[in-house]
């Protein structure tokens, strides 16, 4: 069935957009929505692969326009995720993966209430702050309170995974990359009878359930700990 709609929300720095990267490649006919910002491009960013980069007049003259399916403003830049992509990619015959932070996800919940969230967490402080400092080297320089102030944030946003269907934790990028695909084909095929004959659908079905939020409440509770938060 194309046409579904996946969320992906993680804190700066927590490995989405190697995920995201490793998922297209598992996980034929899955179009990635590329967002806009008015932030500056970052090392080898280009212009319609990984962001529309844009003036934050034309932003705001397509927000007046209703353009924008969310939009919220992040460590001083706006991002926003043009309306037209989910029609574009159901016309294609593929379903759309959205790579949104806490507060589009929202917004985006509001719209599409069937839309498949997926919150990936880091596995505790310490490697968030290595992330984000290994980033920072290859932007060309580490900032010490831009780290700080990303931790604080990732706190805040962490505080809202149990807005969302899904739970991932990323500790060992095979083991979420794996995770992750199984959630796009179980959700594909989860009103497919014949799925039930299928050895490997029911492999991702079994491996999807066990990452819903429902079910993850051991899994979830060394990380939240990890960052002063409980289940």
């Amino acid at each position: 069935m194309a046409g579904l709609l996946f969320i992906l929300s993680a804190p700066s720095g927590s490995g989405k957009s190697t995920l995201v990267s490793q998922l297209r490649s598992m996980a034929p006919d899955l179009d990635f929505s590329v967002s806009w910002t008015t932030r500056a491009p970052r090392g080898s960013e280009e212009q319609g692969r990984e962001y529309h980069f844009t003036s934050r007049d034309e932003f705001q003259r397509m927000v007046e326009k209703n353009e924008f399916l969310e939009h919220a403003e992040v460590f001083g830049n706006f991002y926003g995720t043009a309306r037209t992509g989910l029609a574009e990619a159901a016309a294609r015959g593929r379903d759309l993966l959205l790579d949104i932070d806490v507060q589009g996800a929202a917004q985006v919940r509001q719209r599409v209430p069937d839309a498949i969230t997926i919150f990936i967490l880091p596995p505790n402080p310490e490697v968030l702050a290595m992330r984000l400092k290994n980033r920072s080297r290859a932007e060309g320089g580490v900032s010490e309170e831009v780290v700080r102030k990303r931790l604080a944030t990732a706190r805040q946003e962490i505080e809202n995974y149990h807005e969302y269907r899904y739970v991932l934790i990323n500790d060992i990028l095979e083991r979420a990359v794996e995770e992750l695909t199984a959630i796009v084909i179980s959700e594909r095929h989860k009103d497919n009878p014949a799925a039930a004959m299928d050895p490997e659908i029911q492999r991702s079905r079994k491996l999807a359930e066990s990452c819903l939020l429902k079910n993850s409440a051991n899994r979830l509770q060394l990380v939240l700990a990890s960052f002063g938060l409980g289940v």
